[in-house]
């Protein structure tokens, strides 16, 4: 029998469970809405006020009287003079110098670690794989003296270069594991094709499955650009020559002399610190998600 009720001109009701499921609808999607503004509005808080700070002089930071959230007389002199600094130039070539080179090869280790480990079956590589990446939950705090001592006997300290010999071993463990899930959704008919035209393991890594695994390569490649390129404790004990520092230690140690802090100077540097990361998310965000999910989307 039908659940709707006849009206008095013979035409039926629509039921209200409807309507009810469309205000909870609604009512979830305000609420989703709300929560998101909190959330954005207290990640976007710090940036602003360092954005406000930086475009302030000296002298009207240290105000009392003034609003600390306000600019009553904006000036890009912090920016300008932060620019045409020849340390911090030198701050910012190293930095660049330094994360693509460990990009390039954390991305080499990685794509060959993850291949092998993914389509490469052998005896252990499941629980390899999984060791992989248990050493990136080690904390940095633990590994930066026994790696000092190792970096002292290679004659590497306060040597920029020897953030290269470092700064895989944060970068390699993540970016195998989001590979080694990568690889592992793509059909095994592909291997298997390869292997019947007499493609070796390396032509089927070149020729089919990076340019399939595009996505996780540059999912793997940004996390791996952000970690060489925002490390702070490493840098900070390993370096201290102004000429071999990279850019996010050397705006602390430059822009603090004792207990002098140049604020409108230091958010100013560290915004355009901050300004590469947040360019390369804003156009690669889709392909990062892409590279993060792809293992537990694709069949």
């Amino acid at each position: 029998m039908s659940s709707r009720r006849p009206t008095a001109e013979g035409l039926p009701l629509v039921p209200r469970r409807f309507g009810r499921l469309s205000r909870q609808r609604r009512w979830a999607l305000w609420g989703s809405y709300a929560a998101l503004a909190v959330f954005v509005l207290m990640f976007l808080i710090p940036p602003f006020y360092m954005l406000m700070t930086s475009l302030k002089t000296s002298a009207e930071i240290s105000e009392e009287k003034t609003n600390p959230w306000l600019v009553y007389r904006p000036t890009m002199e912090n920016y300008l003079d932060l620019i045409h600094d020849s340390n911090f130039q030198h701050f910012f070539i190293n930095s660049v110098k330094v994360t693509i080179c460990v990009v390039a090869v954390s991305m080499a280790i990685s794509v060959l670690a993850a291949f092998s480990l993914a389509r490469m079956r052998f005896w252990g590589s499941q629980t390899l794989a999984t060791g992989v990446f248990l050493t990136y939950l080690v904390p940095d705090s633990l590994l930066f003296i026994p790696l000092f001592q190792i970096l002292g006997k290679l004659g590497l300290i306060n040597n920029a270069w020897g953030l290269l010999l470092i700064y895989p071993t944060l970068a390699v463990p993540f970016c195998t594991w989001i590979m080694i899930g990568y690889f592992a959704s793509i059909p095994k008919e592909l291997d298997e094709a390869a292997l019947i035209d007499g493609a070796g393991w390396i032509q089927m890594l070149s020729r089919i499955f990076i340019p399939v695994a595009m996505p996780g390569i540059i999912a793997a490649t940004i996390f791996a650009f952000t970690v060489s390129w925002g490390q702070f404790i490493y840098p900070m004990a390993y370096l201290y020559r102004s000429d071999q520092m990279v850019l996010t230690v050397g705006i602390i140690s430059d822009l603090i002399r004792a207990d002098v802090f140049q604020w409108g100077k230091i958010m100013a540097g560290s915004l355009m610190a901050a300004a590469p990361p947040v360019i390369i998310y804003a156009f690669l965000m889709d392909y990062y998600i892409a590279g993060l999910t792809a293992g537990a989307t694709k069949g």
